[in-house]
């Protein structure tokens, strides 16, 4: 997938690269992106360090582990944590 270079990243494209990230395979351009974007949003920080665990307890990234209805589930519960804990 290719991130708007143009504009911020949104945590749903956060979300959506964050395998590449962690794979390393992100463009370097982007990758500036995905860290600014971690450096302002407590929420994708603590979604990044959750994946990092979930790789580690694992020992990889299982290719397409989430069924899309899953993450569509997982990232509307996502959205209401961050809005709830903005309060």
């Amino acid at each position: 997938m290719i991130v708007n270079q143009a504009k911020e990243i949104s945590c749903r494209e956060l979300v959506e690269v964050v395998t590449a990230y962690l794979e390393g395979t992100l463009a370097a351009a982007e990758v500036v992106r995905f860290e600014a974007h971690l450096g302002g949003c407590v929420g994708c920080d603590a979604y990044l360090d959750q994946m990092r665990q979930t790789v580690a307890a694992l020992g990889h990234l299982p290719p397409e582990s989430v069924s899309p209805e899953a993450e569509r589930r997982l990232l509307g519960a996502f959205r209401g944590w961050r809005q709830t804990s903005r309060g």
